[in-house]
Formats: C-alpha cells, sequence, structure tokens
C-alpha cells in the first residue's frame, strides 16, 4: 500500500475506492476507527464464515462496537467490547456463541492486537420464530 500526503492527512488508494485518513474527521477516518473497524470487520466475516460451514442460517447480523481508550497514554485503545445481534429463526444459543468463540481465534485482527488491546464480546438473538 503506498499512502500519499493530502490536505490534514493522508490517503490510500485501492482498485475498488480510496481512502482518507486523518486525526480530524473532517478530513477522514481517523486511525482509532480504522483500528476498530478492522476488528469488527475481521471478526465479522470470520463468524459468518464459520455459520455458513456449520450451515447455520441468519437473517442478519449488526455488531455494535464500544471503545475505551486512554487519554493519559496518547489515547491508546485499552479494550474493545464487539456486541453482536444476530437475527434468524430457530437460532440455538449455544451453537452461535462456539461459532464466536472459534470467529475470535481466526480473526486475523484480534490476534495481532489481543496482547495489548483487551477484546470482549456478547451475543443478544433475536430469534424471529418467537416474534
Amino acid at each position: 500500500m503506498d499512502f500519499y500526503l493530502k490536505e490534514g492527512g493522508m490517503r490510500v488508494n485501492f482498485p475498488y475506492d480510496e481512502l482518507d485518513i486523518s486525526g480530524n474527521e473532517d478530513y477522514g477516518f481517523r486511525p482509532f476507527q480504522l483500528m476498530v473497524a478492522s476488528v469488527a470487520g475481521c471478526s465479522a466475516s470470520v463468524f459468518r464464515k464459520i455459520l455458513d460451514k456449520k450451515r447455520i442460517d441468519i437473517d442478519d447480523l449488526k455488531i455494535s462496537a464500544d471503545v475505551e481508550r486512554n487519554a493519559d497514554e496518547a489515547n491508546k485503545i485499552e479494550a474493545i467490547h464487539l456486541h453482536f445481534s444476530v437475527k434468524g429463526a430457530h437460532l440455538d444459543r449455544e451453537k452461535l456463541e462456539k461459532s464466536m468463540a472459534i470467529a475470535k481465534k481466526n480473526c486475523s485482527m484480534i490476534r495481532s492486537i489481543e496482547d495489548s488491546v483487551k477484546i470482549t464480546e456478547t451475543l443478544e438473538i433475536i430469534n424471529l420464530s418467537e416474534i
């Protein structure tokens, strides 16, 4: 990847689009937002692949991320909490929780930062068969 100087930050070009990065949200994504998005996106992607392999059908997946930062240490990310909301019919909590645990072990972004950032996860099931 090549990063180029632009007003207020940096830009990187990809075959599908470009990405602006800046410490100021007026000029692009803030670096910590990209870190959290990488963790959530990787986790979601791996989780979905596991569900597909296990033939667990879901209708929707949403991940909310809460971030704890330390202002005394350059706003270092101390913790990321991922809350998975899974919607579908006849969902089994135990199978979903096992799939989340496998996803966490196989998400390259989580594995890259797990020794310096506390990663926690919770699961909410919206079971359409009970609505």
